[in-house]
């Protein structure tokens, strides 16, 4: 039986709240949800009142309150099917990837998946998904094949480019939860099994050594196939007992690396970071299932506010820029290498925005109350330093917080491509009943 929450019941605070606690919902009701036919009957039961629908299965791309909405949590539809011979996927709405990930390996397949195993896969695909091996497969949402979604006449459709290619091009990178309620995805995973990765952690307590593994880090990026790939983090380290003592309540730098080609040609990759030094060194062969370790993301639920930014290049002044601006000990910044399959175009035509950077920057923090101003200004002044390498847009996959603005949003789509969505959204949901997330934005 489908659970209706009001403001009254005990378990009404659990189920609203998500990964982002700077989005704090106020809902008039949360249906949990289990099935499809549980989230159309909650659509049906919210137009009948008048009121918005908001979805959410982790809350790590949470921007906009469902105040006085009903908010459809999906966390409890988590059934993953993997189709070896095919080599696909049927992935409900609540599965979260490191799920998915752990089900395709057990058929030495992979598919293309965040770095934090705690995110949505169905909101990570419809924001685009940046993968860790995206440089050599591409976007994430180039590999969906076909989605079921609830539209707001309350009618469950299965989407593929032959069904309704308007609404698959729409739902594949343009945006989360505005369109309906995707209660299920098929994805395409890949014949890989095993790689070479982990990460180098280089002391970062000195600016000018910082600065020095930033630009040999950038430099090495310009050499590297497609079969690697490698980002970077800038982060002071908490002094917990838990951590390893040469990065224990240190400044450092976090040099992860994911490589699909033998062990040995990932060894000789990577010896040029090696020689600059690392306290510690976590780079080895391991199985799939364990990608998720290589950037080792928090999974405690916290107020975090962040800034991106799709970058064409990075260099000696990109990374003298980053140290100089990231002086705080109050939010970190991590640049990902992109290009490769990234900048190519999917197989089949799809709304994701900008895939014209080499490199995307991305600068985070979490603060409450008063402290969140003073936190997000900083977060700004670092993402407009780098105006001098950035391409004029962030990576939408990557927006979330109270933050994310209509300019912020648009900036991520060529104006073309946001009339096209608009479009779509008004034939399909007319009344605006999804308009929440990135729909109100």
């Amino acid at each position: 039986m489908t659970d209706y929450l009001f403001p009254h019941d005990s378990s009404y605070d659990t189920e609203r709240t998500g990964y982002n606690l700077s989005v704090d919902h106020k809902p008039e009701v949360v249906v949990v949800a289990t099935s499809a036919a549980a989230v159309v009957d909650a659509v049906r039961y919210a137009t009948g009142r008048g009121l918005g629908v908001a979805v959410q299965a982790t809350g790590h791309g949470v921007s906009v309150p469902a105040d006085g909405q009903v908010l459809i949590n999906t966390s409890r539809m988590d059934g993953v099917t993997i189709d070896p011979a095919t080599r696909t996927a049927k992935v409900e709405a609540g599965v979260r990837g490191g799920a998915l990930v752990r089900a395709a390996a057990e058929h030495g397949l992979a598919p293309v998946n965040g770095s934090s195993p705690e995110v949505g896969v169905v909101s990570y695909h419809l924001g685009g998904g940046i993968g860790v091996l995206g440089r050599q497969l591409g976007w994430a949402v180039d590999h969906v094949r076909s989605l079921d979604i609830v539209t707001a006449d309350g009618q469950l459709r299965h989407v593929t480019a032959t069904s309704e290619p308007e609404l698959f091009w729409a739902l594949r990178g343009g945006g989360k939860g505005n369109l309906g309620v995707v209660v299920a995805l098929e994805i395409d995973l890949h014949p890989i099994a095993r790689l070479y990765g982990g990460g180098l952690h280089f002391d970062a307590t000195d600016p000018a050594e910082a600065e020095r593994v930033l630009t040999t880090w950038g430099a090495w990026t310009r050499t590297t196939p497609e079969t690697m790939g490698t980002s970077v983090l800038l982060i002071q380290m908490p002094d917990l007992p838990v951590l390893p003592e040469p990065i224990r309540g240190k400044r450092v730098i976090h040099v992860r690396v994911a490589f699909t080609g033998q062990a040995a040609d990932g060894e000789r990759q990577i010896a040029p970071l090696r020689e600059l030094g690392p306290v510690t060194d976590s780079v080895t062969e391991m199985p799939y299932s364990r990608i998720g370790t290589i950037h080792a993301e928090p999974t405690a639920p916290a107020a975090f506010h962040a800034r991106n930014a799709m970058l064409h290049s990075f260099d000696q002044d990109t990374a003298a820029e980053i140290v100089a601006e990231a002086d705080s000990a109050r939010f970190l910044v991590e640049v990902r290498h992109m290009g490769g399959a990234f900048a190519r175009p999917g197989a089949m035509p799809s709304a994701l925005g900008r895939r014209d950077g080499d490199y995307v920057i991305y600068a985070g923090g979490v603060a409450d109350g008063e402290a969140a101003a003073s936190l997000t200004a900083d977060l700004d002044r670092l993402v407009t330093s780098m105006e001098p390498w950035a391409t004029g847009g962030p990576a939408v996959n990557f927006l979330s917080g109270p933050e994310v603005s209509a300019a912020r949003l648009g900036a991520g789509y060529r104006p073309v491509d946001l009339e096209r969505l608009a479009a779509i959204k008004r034939a399909v949901d007319p009344a605006d009943v999804f308009r929440t997330h990135h729909g109100r934005a």
